[in-house]
This record gives structure tokens, C-alpha cells and sequence, in this order.
């Protein structure tokens, strides 16, 4: 009764939504729609044999793919919040996880810059209620912003709480960079429509300058604000502040009474890996009985060596996993990836703790530890309902789906997604938001009438809250913004398709 009252409630806004809302979603579709073709195909075509040329050529298209794709979303960002079309979902978010996926999604852009991206956040920093999605694009546009502007050293997320303990929390956003900083003279025309720092960084980064105009709007629609000042020891700190309503809750510290030490030459992760421990409960020292040790530190070519005293971690980038099984066999006790995950560290800290002798093959100590980042996970014999029109979209994401072991069948309309389910049983579906005849939302909601709790995942060439709110509302799960890419889409099927009995067809 709830989704359908939640339901009514949403056609009746679309209904009467404002002209410039209804233009600007219309645009965001028409526009996103094939610019999200011509970079998923750039992408399957760099995953075929290519000669050196053909492989530079398609690398410059998908690069100047992106450029475009970015300028069109800070574009209609822009003219949204300008409108002032913008609404803000407010539920409760845990900050923890929405700051660890802007820093792995940034991290293969960082690591191709030879780059560390690395992030913390406060044991005292709460769950707080905002727009998840809007306060992700905040982060992702000044940490993305770091990544570009920086070319030696590296990235620093991190979270802080500037308040003690209450119903309210005032919580600061920081991303620090090492970077040439922003001139003071720059420090506010930054933050202005087509503002940069030096008229050439237009030029020379590809960008119009909206990305933080954007950012400022969205921070003082949700009552804070930001700012840039230089960071100590160089480079450039960007912070938001904003005050949040708290959600109760507590965060896990399992490594109480332990002790851990690390050795790292970059700074950034020295003192990230720290506050992680901390706020796993864990203290830190020079010496420890687990010492996590950077690959960084290593002569190239060469290993890094085990510590003399105490049983060590090796600290890789995903890039690097083939070092594993040679790491192993110079005894170390086990690995993590970077940029590291809070709940792996303590997880691989306590597993290392309690072993008596190295290592010998992945995950023997603990075999959730193992990181999905270097070990995919497999998906034979999953099968798929895909409902999609878009000719493109639909071989893009089949291709993909197909390449993970999934079977796949396709309907090209709502309505033949519902007939589908109605004669088959499927582990998951993929829907298109924006189908001819019955849309997604509305093939979502015949097919919860019936009883089917199947999931479905959107796809949408959007990237607007309202968007999502209204395929959740419709009885969807969950939600993917095109253009789909392989590390999305094998996360949306290690999270949605992990059950013990698998749909068969009826």
C-alpha cells in the first residue's frame, strides 16, 4: 500500500512538473544516450587485438569522449541548480562507504598518473541523514578535481567531525593534494562559472571551469559551505563543511589492544593506513607484531623486505597483483590493495595476529579477506533478463554480462519484459528506465503485482536523484547510470546475485 501511495505520489509530480525540469531531463537523456554508446563501444573495441596506432587512436576518442560526457553533466548540473530544479533525498547515509567508492573510483584514473589516492575517515564522524548521491557528487567533483590538477605525490580524502557528540554533527569533507595549490589571488574565482585558477589550466586539463561552480551551489543548498586554503607542506586542501542530522549507530573497532605498525615512504599513506587502524580501535607504533609494509618503498624491479621483527602485510595497487604469490614466498603473511578498505585492514590485521606461520595460499587465514579487486568474482551460468531498446546500449551491455559467464536474454520493451518473466525464472534484471509503450518503472510495477521479487536494476543515461527515488518507488533495487563498464556492473552482480538456489527457468 506504502509503494503504491509512493507511487501516485511521483506520477502526480511528473504530471505537474515545471517545463524547464521536464527540458532539462529530456536533454539529459537525448544527450547522455549516445555519448554513453560511443564510450562503451570505444571500450570493447580496447579490449580487442589492436597494433600500437589503432590503440592510441581509440584511447584519444574515449578520452575526448569523456571530456565531452563530464562538460555535459556539469552543463545540465548547472542549468538544474540555476533553475533551481534540484531536490535533495534525505535518508541515512554511512559516510565511510560512500568516501571509499569515490576513492577506488578515482583510484584507476590516480594510478595511471602514478599517483596514491588514499582516504580516511574518523572514528567519531556518525551516520548522518542527506542525499547520498548529491553529497558522493561534492566529494567525487573536488577529489577528481585533485587527480587532474595533480602529476607527482598524491590524493588525501578525509573526514573529520568539528563538533562533539549530539544530534547534530558538524562534519568537514577535506581533499588534500600535492599538487602546484591555487594562488590566493584564485582562491574564490575558482568556485565561479568558468573560473580557474590560471587561464591556461582550460586548455591544458580540458575543462570549462563548471566543476567547482557546481560544487559550491550544491554545498550552500545544503547549508554549508567550501573553501580552499594551502596545505601544509604543499599542495592545495579543498573542504566542505555542512552540519547533519545524526542517525544512531555504531562503528566496529575490532582492533582493540592491538598494535600495528607501518612503513611507507609516501606520506599520504603512511597517515591514512594510521587513522584506519586508529578508528578500528587499533594504536599505532614504531614497532608492532603486524607491520604493514608499502611495495612503494621497493628498489624497482625488486621486492620490498619482510620486516625484521613481526609478521608483514605487503601493501599493493591493484595493478600489482601479480607480486602476490612472489611476496608470499618471501614470507610475507598476506596482502591489501589500494587504496585500503578500513574493514580489510582490521580484517587482515586480526587473521595475521593469530597465524603462527606465513601464508601459503590466499585467503588461508581468512578467506574473506581475499580482495575482490584482484580476484573477480565469477558469474557461469547467472541468468539475466536485460530490457533494453537502445540497439547500442543493448549489445554493450549484453557483450559485458557475456563476459562475466552470464546468460542473457533480451526484451526490447516493458512489455516483453514482463511477458518474460511471466513464462521464466531469472537472477536478475536489468531494466532501461526509458522504454516505447510501458517504461521501466512501469514494467517494474506489473511485475511486483504479481508477486515477483526478482531484482531489478535501472539503467538510465541520467544521473539525477529523482531518478532513483523513482525506480526505487516503482519497486526497483537498485540503480546503474550509463555508461555501464565492467567494475559496475560485476559489483552490481556480487551484490544483487549472491543467494544460494538460482532462478531456473520455469
Amino acid at each position: 500500500m506504502a509503494r503504491r501511495a509512493a507511487t501516485k505520489r511521483t506520477e502526480g509530480l511528473t504530471a505537474t512538473a515545471d517545463p524547464a525540469q521536464q527540458f532539462l531531463r529530456l536533454m539529459s537523456h537525448e544527450m547522455r544516450t549516445p555519448l554513453n554508446g560511443v564510450l562503451g563501444m570505444i571500450h570493447l573495441l580496447q579490449r580487442t587485438r589492436l597494433d600500437g596506432a589503432q590503440r592510441a587512436y581509440a584511447e584519444n576518442a574515449r578520452q575526448s569522449a569523456e571530456h565531452l560526457l563530464g562538460l555535459v553533466n556539469d552543463l545540465l548540473d548547472y542549468a538544474r541548480l540555476e533553475a533551481g530544479a534540484l531536490e535533495f533525498d534525505l535518508a541515512p547515509v554511512d559516510v565511510e562507504p560512500l568516501v571509499r567508492s569515490v576513492a577506488e573510483l578515482l583510484s584507476p584514473r590516480a594510478h595511471d598518473k602514478g599517483l596514491e589516492i588514499v582516504w580516511s575517515v574518523g572514528a567519531d564522524v556518525p551516520d548522518i541523514r542527506a542525499d547520498e548521491g548529491r553529497l558522493k557528487q561534492v566529494l567525487f567533483n573536488l577529489a577528481g578535481n585533485a587527480v587532474k590538477f595533480t602529476e607527482t605525490g598524491g590524493v588525501y580524502i578525509a573526514v573529520e567531525r568539528r563538533n562533539g557528540a549530539g544530534r547534530a554533527a558538524h562534519l568537514a569533507f577535506i581533499v588534500d593534494d600535492t599538487g602546484p595549490g591555487v594562488p590566493h589571488e584564485a582562491h574564490t574565482r575558482i568556485f565561479e562559472e568558468f573560473g580557474h585558477a590560471d587561464v591556461s589550466d582550460a586548455v591544458r586539463h580540458d575543462g570549462a571551469g563548471l566543476g567547482l561552480a557546481v560544487v559550491r551551489k550544491l554545498a550552500r543548498a545544503m547549508g554549508g559551505s567550501v573553501q580552499v586554503a594551502d596545505r601544509p607542506g604543499g599542495g592545495a586542501r579543498f573542504c566542505f563543511e555542512a552540519a547533519f542530522d545524526v542517525v544512531p549507530g555504531t562503528r566496529d573497532q575490532p582492533l582493540v589492544g592491538l598494535t600495528v605498525a607501518v612503513r611507507s615512504p609516501d606520506i599520504f599513506v603512511q597517515t591514512a593506513a594510521i587513522a584506519q587502524i586508529e578508528a578500528s580501535g587499533g594504536r599505532f607504533a614504531a614497532s608492532a607484531p603486524v607491520v604493514l609494509v608499502d611495495h612503494v618503498g621497493a628498489l624497482s624491479g625488486d621486492l620490498a623486505l619482510p620486516p625484521s621483527e613481526g609478521r608483514g602485510v605487503i601493501l599493493l595497487k591493484p595493478s600489482e597483483r601479480d607480486l602476490i604469490a612472489r611476496y608470499r614466498a618471501q614470507g610475507f603473511h598476506g596482502y591489501l590493495i589500494k587504496p585500503l578498505r578500513r574493514a580489510s585492514l582490521a580484517e587482515r590485521v586480526l587473521a595475521v595476529a593469530a597465524q603462527d606461520d606465513p601464508m601459503r595460499e590466499a585467503g588461508a587465514a581468512s578467506p574473506a579477506a581475499e580482495d575482490d579487486r584482484v580476484v573477480p568474482a565469477r558469474f557461469a551460468g547467472t541468468r539475466i533478463l536485460l530490457a533494453e531498446d537502445n540497439p547500442v546500449g543493448a549489445l554493450l551491455a549484453r557483450t559485458l554480462l557475456q563476459r562475466e559467464g552470464c546468460i542473457v536474454e533480451s526484451a526490447a520493451s516493458g512489455q516483453e519484459a514482463v511477458a518474460s518473466l511471466a513464462r521464466a525464472r531469472y537472477d536478475l534484471v536489468f531494466m532501461d528506465m526509458r522504454m516505447p509503450g510501458m517504461d521501466g518503472p512501469a514494467a517494474a510495477r506489473a511485475i511486483r503485482a504479481t508477486g515477483d521479487a526478482t531484482p531489478i536494476l535501472a539503467l538510465t543515461a541520467n544521473a539525477f536523484a529523482e531518478d532513483r527515488r523513482l525506480c526505487l518507488e516503482a519497486g526497483m533495487d537498485d540503480h546503474l547510470v550509463k555508461p555501464l563498464d565492467a567494475e559496475a556492473l560485476r559489483a552490481a552482480l556480487t551484490r544483487w546475485t549472491k543467494r544460494d538456489i538460482r532462478a531456473k527457468v520455469g
